[in-house]
């Protein structure tokens, strides 16, 4: 049962608004779950990408424990590059690897953490 007549259920019409987001929503779209550690220390599950977050790829051909940093979030392709994880481009260049959001865990975020505790807090 549709509890909002406002909000369209259709497949078509929330693809379109996915893939023409403006960037201030696409900000929020590209968001990122925390660790456990820091999940049960500030009471927050997800938080939006963003430069210098350490984060660890969880899910596909780049998952393991070894942590990278974010160099970059693209948000007009959905993608971030993750600095210390890297793939072979040329034969003779190594590139940062370019991920999406979603199969990735936020680590570290020590400039954050202050608004972390403040979202704590007001969530409480």
């Amino acid at each position: 049962m549709k509890l909002n007549k406002l909000v369209t259920s259709s497949r078509r019409k929330q693809r379109k608004r996915h893939f023409n987001a403006p960037s201030h929503q696409r900000r929020i779209i590209m968001s990122s779950p925390l660790s456990k550690e820091l999940r049960q220390k500030y009471g927050v599950r997800s938080v939006p990408i963003r430069k210098d977050d350490e984060v660890q790829v969880v899910r596909g051909h780049y998952k393991g424990p070894q942590v990278g940093k974010i160099v970059q979030v693209y948000r007009k392709k959905f993608v971030v590059y993750i600095e210390r994880i890297q793939r072979i481009e040329k034969p003779s260049s190594i590139a940062a690897l370019k991920a999406r959001p979603w199969p990735i865990r936020v680590k570290a975020s020590t400039p954050r953490n202050l608004l972390l505790w403040r979202r704590n807090i007001v969530l409480s």
